[in-house]
């Protein structure tokens, strides 16, 4: 188990989402970075949907009742355990007893901690991830507190530190300014209904995180665009990664706990492969939106998923040496 000795702001228990209860109206919530969540798994050689805390808000502590890996992926981190330095995208190991404590993110929006074995909470729904909306999943259906103590599941047999390349690095964008997010999208349903002119400031814009955003959806501050006569249309189904317009003209981009349908004209969505960038955009950041075409983000998916695949052949040989240098007689005999 692991206490919660500090927190701030709403983490929770994620893994990869809940993706079959869409036709009753339940989102799919998870992670908001998806690819730094099975990252932190593959380093510990959990199954990738195991569940970890995502952590938006700083200072974080927290204590482990056992000894048990760990990992840190997604935001770039200052952390200590024990006097002991916890680089970001790297896999460690507790004591029991010792604290974990998360000081900084110097970059990006969230951190997941992932925990040998996973975070045991409840499957409610296919998943065990926190719903904010229906109070439901994670733990207790809530943001975690102080003082809660969070079950995990019997350990995964992994030995010594190792780190990776962050994705940030290995899948970067070119030309991306440091203060900007260049985000990929297709064009939506209703692009048609805003004029050249409006088109092209939606695509020129540099747009501003407001401090209105969230896990539910993202709300930009920039020019306003608006559809050349008011779209009204009955509320359909949406996805995350949609950006939508409402009659103010600044767009917002559904994320994982967004409803499940919606009215608002659409301009475009970002694609499945950088939504995990949006997710680790900070509030009062700037995003760009790059028109794509859908089969660069199909490309985009192959690249991010060699990525992954990297990842997991590299851990797996890692372990593999490990395991033959620690179990051959040579090594036992000199243990």
């Amino acid at each position: 188990m692991i206490e919660i000795l500090s927190v701030t702001g709403p983490a929770s228990v994620q893994d990869l989402g809940r993706f079959d209860q869409y036709r009753f109206g339940v989102g799919t919530s998870g992670a908001m970075d998806d690819v730094a969540l099975r990252a932190g798994n593959i380093l510990l050689g959990n199954d990738e949907n195991a569940a970890g805390i995502e952590i938006p808000m700083l200072p974080f502590k927290l204590r482990f009742d056992r000894n048990m890996a760990f990992a840190l992926t997604g935001a770039d981190v200052e952390a200590e355990i024990a006097g002991r330095v916890i680089p970001p995208w790297w896999r460690s190991h507790a004591r029991a007893g010792e604290v974990l404590t998360i000081k900084a993110m110097p970059r990006g929006a969230r951190l997941y901690l992932t925990v040998g074995g996973g975070i045991d909470v409840p499957m409610v729904l296919g998943s065990r991830s926190t719903q904010f909306r229906g109070e439901f999943g994670g733990w207790h259906g809530r943001p975690l507190h102080v003082g809660d103590v969070l079950p995990c599941a019997a350990p995964t047999a992994v030995i010594g530190e190792l780190g990776v390349e962050p994705a940030e690095i290995t899948l970067a964008r070119p030309n991306a300014a440091a203060d900007e997010t260049i985000v990929r999208v297709v064009i939506a349903g209703e692009y048609d209904g805003f004029d050249a002119a409006t088109q092209a400031l939606f695509w020129s814009s540099s747009w501003k995180i407001t401090p209105q955003s969230n896990r539910y959806g993202y709300r930009l501050q920039g020019p306003a665009v608006k559809p050349e006569v008011p779209i009204e249309k009955r509320s359909h189904g949406i996805v995350p990664g949609v950006i939508q317009i409402p009659p103010n003209g600044q767009p917002i981009i559904q994320m994982r706990d967004a409803q499940t349908s919606g009215g608002y004209p659409k301009i475009a969505t970002v694609i499945r492969a950088d939504l995990w960038r949006v997710g680790q955009a900070r509030l009062g950041s700037k995003l760009r939106f790059e028109q794509t075409a859908y089969s660069d983000a199909l490309a985009a998916e192959t690249e991010m998923s060699a990525y992954l695949d990297r990842l997991r052949t590299n851990a797996r040989l890692v372990e593999e040496t490990r395991t033959c240098r620690y179990s051959s007689p040579i090594s036992r005999a000199w243990r």
